[in-house]
């Protein structure tokens, strides 16, 4: 979704206790992290960028610690990376990004979804072209640090932005294939980094007015309450 979108739905999540909602989600994330590439996360980047996540979000340390060990359980359900592409009332094209272990289960849900608010699912492919993906870190500003040295010294590890808001926290953007070699250049230079991942950015965003977007809202809120549903992309400036 556009990044002011993005930026006043975190805002509200924050406000109205809903984060916790995020625990389960994040909690899958690291075990099938730690099923794919093991449970050490100094050898296993994915699972320390999953845990950097959860732990952003106040998830319990015995939570992750729990999670990562249910990865080499025998009865651990096998969980399937899938995505579906939507169109929503106002013009609003909407990405979603699943880790599910029941594709019937999940794929009816995301259609029910859509078309109860007077949308569609449409064809894989129909408007992913309209996004482009991006590595993304957030890190606290600390003393001393300057920003623009910085995004020199980083340049070469594939960053091609970086941005600072008005509480502090500084955003640096790149694309989704350096996403392994901005992670190691952070952690060369001993930058803590609070939260990493994939997003999805829209090349064309739109504007709603106040009603439309509360319409939406709604939608978003429904779809993000599913648990097999990990991160959702609108087109929303």
């Amino acid at each position: 979704m556009g990044r002011a979108f993005e930026v006043r739905r975190a805002s509200k999540e924050k406000r109205s206790g809903a984060m916790s909602k995020l625990f389960p989600k994040l909690l899958k994330v690291i075990t099938m992290a730690a099923k794919e590439g093991g449970d050490d996360p100094h050898m296993n980047s994915t699972l320390r960028s999953a845990i950097q996540n959860a732990k952003a979000k106040n998830v319990p340390k015995d939570n992750i610690e729990k999670a990562i060990k249910r990865a080499a359980a025998k009865d651990v359900e096998n969980y399937e990376l899938v995505n579906y592409e939507a169109k929503a009332p106002h013009g609003v094209l909407v990405y979603v990004e699943c880790a599910t272990d029941n594709t019937t289960r999940t794929v009816a849900n995301v259609k029910a979804y859509f078309n109860k608010a007077g949308g569609q699912v449409v064809p894989n492919g129909s408007i992913e072209f309209m996004f482009d993906r991006k590595a993304t870190f957030e890190i606290e500003k600390s003393e001393g640090l300057d920003i623009e040295e910085l995004e020199l010294e980083l340049i070469d590890a594939g960053l091609d932005e970086i941005e600072q808001d008005e509480d502090g926290v500084i955003r640096m953007y790149a694309d989704y294939t350096s996403f392994g070699t901005l992670q190691a250049a952070l952690e060369e230079k001993n930058i803590e980094v609070a939260t990493s991942g994939l997003k999805r950015f829209s090349t064309a965003p739109i504007h709603l007015n106040e009603e439309q977007t509360l319409e939406i809202e709604k939608l978003l809120d429904k779809i993000e309450d599913d648990d097999d549903i990990q991160q959702v992309f609108t087109n929303i400036e």
